[in-house]
């Protein structure tokens, strides 16, 4: 998860001072879901929180966070503790500013924890971004105990050439999602795509769209703001055409060595 893209930069690390400021004047209730880019809809989180079987007994760690929406979101319904990850400065600060939780500065092919030390682990929309996808897969699978599942949202490819591609993704394909899955000495217990579950709720999408007014209205004329808009521009611009999708997948370690069982 090393970013090097300028372009990516600017959309995970500056636009997420810029983000937490504008909901500091909005108000508190427009942090989650300002704070959500990229994680699916509430009712995505809540199945994949489901799959995952939170409660206030689990420990979560989020793996490349961003600004901790959607870890807080499953905190308040479900309960787990959480530690969000996340390499962009920007991003931590945000977390800390909006939510309070424990944060930690780094990538996630490099985690600093021991191995085994949380319930559970997901990493949402991240894993495209990944600069060694097979490794950041590995260390999900590290932390968790021997039998902690992982939940992981991965944008992936319907097609073999994209027409844009966007800085610093390497979208995988379906199949070769699965075979990172099984490198990495995981089975996939379960899976959805984004497509399969309702749209956030008008109320949610409205505080999402009063958020980003706010912020390009302080900001467009920065290059910054430029750069990260095109970013994000092209990416809606797969998504739309179904070019790239989004899909869940529910992981569970296999034994060292056994093949991991067909979905």
């Amino acid at each position: 998860m090393v970013v090097d893209a300028e372009a990516m930069k600017d959309e995970f690390d500056t636009v997420p001072s810029w983000t937490v400021r504008a909901v500091e004047t909005l108000g508190r209730e427009y942090a989650i879901p300002a704070a959500c880019r990229g994680s699916g809809s509430p009712e995505a989180l809540r199945w994949l929180a489901g799959k995952l079987a939170l409660d206030p007994e689990t420990s979560l760690v989020d793996v490349g966070a961003g600004m901790g929406g959607s870890a807080e979101f499953v905190a308040r319904e479900f309960g787990p503790e959480v530690v969000l990850v996340e390499p962009m400065m920007g991003a931590c600060q945000a977390a800390q500013r909006l939510f309070g939780r424990a944060t930690v500065a780094a990538a996630g092919e490099n985690l600093p924890f021991a191995s085994g030390t949380f319930d559970r682990a997901w990493s949402l929309g991240v894993v495209c971004t990944s600069s060694d996808q097979p490794k950041m897969l590995r260390e999900l699978r590290r932390v968790v105990h021997a039998d902690g599942r992982v939940g992981v949202l991965v944008y992936i490819k319907t097609v073999d050439d994209l027409p844009n591609q966007p800085e610093g993704n390497n979208f995988p394909t379906r199949g070769g999602l699965d075979r990172l899955v099984e490198g990495a000495g995981m089975r996939i217990v379960d899976r959805a795509d984004l497509a399969d579950f309702a749209a956030a709720p008008d109320w949610w999408q409205q505080r999402v769209t009063e958020c980003d007014d706010l912020v390009a209205e302080r900001h467009r004329h920065d290059s910054r703001w430029d750069s990260a808009s095109e970013q994000e521009s092209i990416i809606t611009g797969l998504i739309r055409d179904e070019l790239v999708i989004g899909t869940i997948l529910i992981l569970e370690p296999t034994e060292s060595g056994k093949s991991p069982a067909a979905v």
